[in-house]
């Protein structure tokens, strides 16, 4: 990887947060993370380069990560988004229907989430040229 990638990391549970910034910085990707919704879309707001990729939990107090993708696909439309939860397909189905890129369910395979980064981004990059 030529470029560090930025991910954008958004959860309530701190486990969560700790080990996925923990694993793809391990991984040489540069990991921003925050620990609710009104948080994540304050770092969407002031971050002038953009993000490469944006991990959101969907369920968190104040905003959901519903509310989030919604946002930022309205500002960023080409960024991709994972959307994870632990609260089955209710959840999921709106993550769909607000345009996440692709919806994970909890507990996930780390090494699937990381081949998913990994795609999502070479897309993004092709497209780009």
């Amino acid at each position: 990887m030529n470029k560090s990638h930025r991910l954008l990391v958004i959860d309530d549970s701190q486990e969560i947060l700790v080990a996925l910034a923990k694993f793809f910085q391990k991984k040489n990707y540069d990991v921003v993370t925050a620990s609710d919704g009104l948080n994540g879309l304050k770092l969407i707001k002031d971050d002038e380069g953009g993000f490469d990729l944006v991990i959101t939990d969907i369920v968190m107090p104040d905003i959901s990560g519903v509310g989030i993708i919604k946002i930022l696909k309205q500002k960023y439309p080409k960024t991709p988004v994972v959307a994870i939860t632990g609260w089955g397909p209710q959840p999921q189905a709106l993550a769909v229907e607000a345009h996440a890129d692709h919806v994970l369910e909890k507990p996930f395979d780390i090494k699937e989430l990381e081949r998913l980064v990994s795609s999502l981004l070479t897309t993004r990059v092709a497209t780009k040229q």
